[in-house]
């Protein structure tokens, strides 16, 4: 799997969860302590974001973070 690839699917995997919790791009945002733009930048795969900054949406999700990685 190439890079681009593995940023989509990390993003697919939280996008899913958070609409699973049905909450907003703020609202996890706000769990989260990141922007919701960021959130947004994230679901689309367009940001190859940090190690800390999946764990705070992890964290945010109340969810194990290596469970994001599943698919990848």
């Amino acid at each position: 799997m190439n890079e681009q690839a593995i940023i989509h699917q990390f993003g697919c995997n939280v996008r899913k969860l958070r609409l699973k919790r049905q909450w907003t791009q703020e609202q996890l945002a706000q769990h989260s302590g990141l922007t919701p733009n960021f959130i947004g930048f994230v679901e689309r795969g367009e940001r190859n974001i940090t190690l800390k900054n999946a764990v705070k949406i992890a964290k945010g999700l109340n969810f194990p973070v290596h469970k994001l990685f599943e698919g990848i």
